[in-house]
């Protein structure tokens, strides 16, 4: 897989892209990311990038010809690509976006916008917008940073365990089961019996289990066209939440 990022702060991808999954990935050919600087492709001696904003307004505005420029050269290796202005006003990225994107086998050219945004005319040399989250960053180097190492962790060979990327919480439907390691016991809370027991079929059972129960309690609007087994689950986990609830409201009275 191959993905691309047009910035006007290169080192952030760099930096962040020599450590752990994506860095190992990158130094075994697995993946390939290629940072662009926006101001190579600017046409003045000071390689302005921005300017004022036209009907007045607060902060300065990206110009558009820099990225028309960079686009331009970038495709004209005639590769397919999807070029996509990491945005709030995009679509949500999410484990299925990441998943489809995989799926198309097209190189990504992340577009990372700063100051006040980029000039609208920048719409019409992409093909998507996306965005992390409702909430505004500084630039898109974090969002491209994001979207690269949920993908990465989807290449087969990239994590050490292919098992763990595909029980990561999301990649069912449902948020992860709760995880534990040694010792046994830390100042008072043990380990459940069950993950001790070594009865695979049963441990499976209870992760499954414990990865509904998350999700009903921290994510409920993931629980959605459940399977048989899942839904029988679901049904099991809310009448030990009522039971519990009656339990406390009992008690509360008779206090």
């Amino acid at each position: 897989m191959k993905i691309e990022v047009l910035t006007i702060f290169p080192e952030m991808i760099e930096f962040y892209t020599k450590y752990g999954v994506i860095g190992k990935a990158l130094s075994k050919g697995l993946v390939h990311v290629k940072v662009y600087n926006l101001r190579d492709f600017t046409t003045d001696k000071h390689k302005k990038i921005d300017d004022y904003p036209y009907g007045g307004g607060a902060g300065m505005v990206m110009q558009i010809e820099p990225f028309h420029n960079a686009i331009k050269y970038i495709k004209s290796d005639g590769q397919p690509r999807k070029v996509i202005l990491l945005s709030p006003q995009g679509i949500k990225f999410t484990q299925k976006v990441a998943q489809e994107f995989l799926e198309k086998g097209a190189i990504l050219l992340l577009i990372c916008g700063r100051y006040e945004g980029i000039d609208e005319r920048i719409k019409a040399f992409i093909d998507e917008e996306i965005s992390i989250g409702d909430y505004v960053l500084s630039g898109g180097e974090l969002p491209a940073l994001v979207i690269i190492d949920t993908l990465l962790r989807l290449i087969p060979g990239v994590l050490g365990d292919e098992l763990s990327a595909k029980e990561d919480s999301f990649m069912n439907g449902f948020l992860d089961y709760p995880q534990y390691t040694r010792p046994e016991e830390f100042e008072g809370i043990k380990v459940p019996d069950i993950l001790l027991t070594g009865n695979h079929k049963k441990i499976a059972y209870w992760k499954k289990r414990e990865s509904i129960r998350q999700t009903l309690e921290k994510r409920p609007e993931l629980l959605k066209n459940l399977s048989q087994e899942n839904m029988e689950i679901l049904k099991e986990l809310c009448s030990e939440i009522n039971t519990k609830i009656l339990e406390e409201n009992n008690e509360s009275v008779n206090n």
